[in-house]
C-alpha cells in the first residue's frame, strides 16, 4: 500500500478534530498526524493523489507539503 506523507501547519488535537470530516472524505481511516513531530507529518496510505489530500487540508484550513518519506 502506498504512503504519502504531508508536513503540516495542524497543531493540536483540535485542529486534527477540525481536518477529520475533510480526510475522512478522502481517506476515511487510513490516515493520521504525528503531533509529536516538530512538522506534524500527516501519513495517509491508500491510493489517493497528494493534490487530493492537499485540497482536503485546504478545505479545512489548513496547508500541507508533501514530503519525500
Amino acid at each position: 500500500m502506498k504512503k504519502i506523507q504531508f508536513k503540516t501547519n495542524v497543531k493540536c488535537g483540535a485542529c486534527v478534530a477540525t481536518i477529520t470530516p475533510e480526510m475522512d472524505k478522502v481517506a476515511e481511516n487510513a490516515w493520521k498526524v504525528d503531533l509529536t513531530h516538530p512538522d506534524r507529518i500527516l501519513t495517509v496510505e491508500g491510493e489517493i493523489d497528494a493534490e487530493v489530500i492537499q485540497n482536503a487540508l485546504k478545505n479545512a484550513g489548513y496547508k500541507g507539503e508533501s514530503i519525500d518519506a
